[in-house]
């Protein structure tokens, strides 16, 4: 039996597969309890829930804590198999079946969901995303203030800016506090600390949006992160190799600590050398380097090893 739930803010609608049965739940405390109830009953083998901007979480965790098999996907692939099966129309109960059919046609893997802990240091470093993109965007506004007339507006900008500053200071504190009152977390944070090109943010990322890091194998972390290669080849076309998808944050982070590390470390340092000495582009032995570095990273962790050349030469030559 596979079960998918149209998640909205209101909300739950289920449909059943293969019976094609259906009900709707209320997206509150007490309707997700009474949902809980209902699958532990019907026993499914996969419920599965699009990612809908945070109003399926507190479905998600209620069925994962009471020992469900439920996944979290992504919107795009379940809509890619509603058009594969000829189902334009949307609504919320066909979309609640679509759910299920993904779920019985794709199987996708359950794996471990982030904890409350790591979805609050999540929300706490989206935030700082968030407040770090309107500094600049109000830096720019100021930039282009020009003439006496504009005085008003120019304050305006300026009182703002303190306030945005501020608003950072406090997320960045608060981000800080968070890995302070884990010992797991503040040495997990400590052991990514020590290798050159990774910073207190990269490091954060990697424990708040890469909760699998350490648990997954090289192949199966890059592709998660989004850096690892992708083939198009067709017939005796053999086309050049890309990466695509994963997740946006872990693999931004990961861009900028590769840039740093391509100077500063010396074992990435090599390696991008060597590859660009081979005649590859520079922009594809970059993402070789955000791909090593994740390698690096994920057997630190799942080893506790700390950082030495030696034992990161040996890693990135078997990657």
């Amino acid at each position: 039996m596979f079960i998918g739930i149209d998640v909205a803010k209101a909300e739950l609608v289920v449909g059943v597969r293969p019976t094609g049965t259906g009900w709707t739940a209320v997206n509150d405390d007490h309707g997700v309890r009474d949902l809980v109830t209902r699958m532990q009953a019907l026993g499914p083998t996969l419920i599965v829930l699009e990612a809908t901007g945070g109003c399926e979480l507190l479905c998600v965790a209620t069925l994962a804590a009471a020992g469900l098999p439920v996944v979290m996907v992504n919107p795009r692939q379940v809509r890619d198999v509603a058009r594969a099966t000829g189902q334009l129309a949307k609504t919320d109960r066909i979309d609640a079946e679509i759910l299920a059919r993904f779920a019985d046609t794709v199987r996708p893997e359950i794996r471990t969901l982030p904890t409350v802990e790591a979805q609050e240091l999540d929300a706490l470093l989206t935030r700082r995303r968030q407040l770090l993109e309107m500094l600049g965007a109000e830096r720019n506004r100021l930039g282009q203030v020009f003439g006496s007339g504009k005085k008003p507006v120019k304050k305006s900008l300026t009182t703002h800016l303190v306030f945005l500053e501020k608003a950072l200071a406090r997320a960045d504190a608060e981000r800080d506090a968070a890995i302070a009152q884990s010992a797991i977390w503040k040495a997990q944070d400590d052991l990514l600390r020590r290798v050159p090109g990774a910073g207190p943010i990269l490091s954060r990322t990697l424990l708040a949006d890469l909760p699998e890091l350490g648990r997954l194998s090289r192949r199966e972390i890059a592709k998660l992160a989004g850096v690892a290669p992708l083939s198009r080849d067709s017939g005796t076309m053999r086309g050049r190799r890309f990466v695509q998808g994963g997740r946006a944050p872990v693999r931004a982070v990961l861009f900028m600590a590769a840039l740093v590390a391509a100077r500063r470390n010396p074992v990435i340092t090599a390696f991008s050398a060597r590859l660009v000495t081979a005649g590859k582009p520079k922009k594809l032995a970059l993402v070789a380097c955000m791909r090593k570095l994740l390698t690096v990273f994920n057997v630190m962790v799942r080893t506790t090893t700390p950082w030495n050349p030696e034992f990161a030469t040996m890693n990135v030559a078997t990657a």
